[in-house]
């Protein structure tokens, strides 16, 4: 698998998980059927969503991350850090605008931005980082419910709380 697709699957997975967590921007998006869907960028309520970073903002855009299929935007805060991670769905992410450094389990970072499209499986351990001083806004289609799995360095699943205090006690280079 290439570096650039490896960086693909990582937003993608980022994105959707941190989605399907919790709570949601635009808490969940009628269901259009064969309607087409328009959203304005410039609308988006973003909101928190729980057991993520609280520098991490969605708004969804189509479907209800908790429950199936759906596609967010996501918002990464300059400087936010998804710390090791995984999602039970298949993640598809395209970047809007940022840099958003990537990282697959096993390989190196890489930064993504805007047009670049990352698509991951499920199971995925990846993180990711916005680089910069503007915020990194990325599009997150998930397959199925979203989930957020937040790993130590031996793949144990640890509370966000000791994952980003491992993240930043060790930079955010530090290997899973």
């Amino acid at each position: 698998m290439t570096a650039l697709k490896h960086v693909r699957v990582f937003l993608t997975i980022v994105v959707a998980a941190s989605i399907l967590v919790v709570g949601f921007g635009r808490v969940s998006a009628d269901d259009t059927g064969d309607k087409a869907v328009v959203n304005s960028a410039a609308t988006a309520k973003f909101g928190a969503v729980p057991n993520a970073p609280k520098c991490f903002t969605v708004a969804v855009e189509k479907g209800d991350p908790s429950k199936g299929a759906s596609v967010i935007l996501a918002k990464f805060a300059p400087g936010c850090v998804a710390p090791w991670h995984w999602h039970t769905p298949t993640e598809t992410v395209m970047v809007a605008s940022g840099s958003l450094e990537v990282q697959m389990k096993g390989d190196k970072a890489l930064v993504a931005h805007r047009g670049d499209f990352v698509d991951m499986s499920p199971r995925h351990v990846h993180r990711a980082t916005c680089q910069g001083t503007a915020a990194c806004l990325v599009f997150i289609s998930s397959d199925a419910a979203f989930d957020l799995h937040w790993v130590d360095a031996g793949g144990k699943e640890i509370p966000l709380e000791v994952a980003l205090k491992s993240a930043k006690a060790g930079g955010h280079k530090n290997k899973p």
